[in-house]
């Protein structure tokens, strides 16, 4: 039987190992693509370009995604059950408290975005407070609490980057192939300048796709880490095992979630619809519920 430690590690390594594979398919999309086209520098402005549309969304993340779901700050004297309950959690874990925000809505979830621990934000809904029990809601808490503290933010904005690199370098390639681009190369190669161009091509239409499933791997895969954490934390994996539980049996959609905020939330705010796995922006409850009954403390 794993314990909270191991699976943390395993979770981790995990993690980083999908990153850096994540990394390799990359340098290896860029440098097939450079070399169908013969021009070097098109990786470089793809990379300044990207980083630059996503630095703004990450270093305001925080009010952006505050601003989508119509969340408010509730101060300690307007929740001061909920403000101690995170206040002690951040104790523990050695964090300074965060923001607390709540949704209007009867549906239950959470999330915690900010671009560092010193810029936390964590938010529920009314749902979530209301219908936990407090063991329950402190699983919930700490869990939200690793993700400030793995700086999950920080990864799923890296990650973003690099869907976005390669998904812009896909396009640009399309374009240039299709107005009849042409390398410096055009004239010497043979065999191997028409194989490369071929795969270029394949690549174009491919790794877009590729990109997209690797970054909701690392996502589910952080999610674990999350759980496993915030066990870790409240050295209690039931109370999280309940909650989550009780959060798949809520039938009702979160009306401020959208499919640009989703990935955020403890569980799929979104309900009914049946997802492949590889489409999900979570591992499915069921398979988190077993590992945190599997941990020992």
């Amino acid at each position: 039987m794993s314990t909270i430690y191991n699976q943390s590690d395993k979770n981790t390594h995990l993690t980083w190992f999908y990153i850096t594979g994540f990394l390799v398919f990359i340098i290896g999309v860029g440098y097939i693509f450079a070399e169908a086209m013969g021009n070097s520098a098109i990786l470089y402005g793809a990379v300044i370009f990207s980083t630059l549309m996503s630095f703004g969304s990450y270093w305001w993340s925080d009010k952006i995604v505050l601003a989508m779901s119509s969340a408010k700050e509730v101060k300690h004297n307007e929740n001061p059950e909920i403000y101690h309950l995170v206040e002690n959690l951040c104790i523990t874990a050695g964090l300074p408290v965060p923001k607390i925000y709540i949704i209007e809505d009867t549906a239950m979830n959470a999330f915690a975005t900010g671009r560092d621990p010193e810029h936390g934000v964590i938010c529920f809904t009314t749902g979530i407070i209301s219908r936990l029990e407090k063991i329950e809601l402190e699983g919930v808490i700490a869990h939200e609490l690793s993700h400030i503290g793995n700086r999950d933010i920080l990864i799923s904005t890296v990650v973003v980057v690099l869907v976005g690199f390669v998904t812009l370098l896909a396009d640009w390639f399309r374009h240039w192939a299709f107005w009849g681009g042409k390398s410096r190369d055009d004239n010497g190669g043979g065999q191997i300048r028409v194989l490369i161009m071929v795969l270029a091509i394949v690549l174009s239409i491919l790794a877009p796709i590729a990109a997209v499933f690797m970054q909701l791997a690392i996502s589910r895969k952080r999610e674990f880490l999350a759980d496993a954490d915030g066990a870790l934390l409240t050295r209690y994996p039931e109370g999280l095992a309940s909650a989550l539980e009780k959060i798949s049996q809520d039938t009702e959609p979160l009306e401020a979630a959208n499919r640009a905020t989703a990935h955020l939330f403890i569980a799929n705010p979104f309900k009914g619809a049946k997802v492949s796995k590889l489409f999900m922006t979570h591992p499915p409850i069921e398979e988190r519920v077993k590992a945190l009954r599997g941990m020992e403390v």
